[in-house]
């Protein structure tokens, strides 16, 4: 099958896709905040540079995509009709590297939760799946003094 785009669309599709700061991550950050969790993004002294990471708790969460990541049993992890060799070994290069990822993170103590796109349509699923693997919210704020 060809390609109905050409060379020049398809690469300025492809540079619109980001790593960082996507949409099922945005929503995940948003529900966490709302909850009343603080966190940071993207710590660069991890491996793999975790898209939400809770220091105090050592709990990573990483946003995946579907498509990207290859959900099993997913709907949304699909394999393009065109070019089916060089996505194989595009996806497996993904697979691995997340693997390496969550290995490495284990190995330095951190837990990691893996939050897939599809699951963001399940609100109070997620909110679950959040909860338990996180625990209670811990208040940071100093409390006030009564007169």
């Amino acid at each position: 099958m060809v390609d109905s785009l050409t060379p020049a669309q398809r690469s300025q599709n492809m540079s619109r896709i980001r790593g960082k700061d996507t949409s099922p991550e945005l929503t995940v950050r948003r529900l966490l905040h709302g909850l009343g969790y603080r966190y940071r993004v993207h710590r660069k002294d991890l491996p793999g540079t975790p898209d939400i990471a809770f220091s105090a708790r050592q709990k990573a969460i990483m946003v995946h995509g579907c498509f990207w990541h290859r959900h099993p049993n997913c709907r949304f992890a699909y394999v393009p009709k065109s070019r089916t060799k060089f996505w194989a070994e595009k996806f497996a290069r993904n697979q691995a590297r997340d693997s390496a990822v969550q290995q490495a993170l284990r190995e330095r103590g951190w837990k990691v939760l893996v939050i897939w796109e599809c699951e963001l349509k399940e609100p109070e699923d997620l909110v679950f799946r959040l909860t338990s693997f996180l625990g209670p919210v811990v208040s940071t704020a100093t409390p006030r003094k009564l007169a």
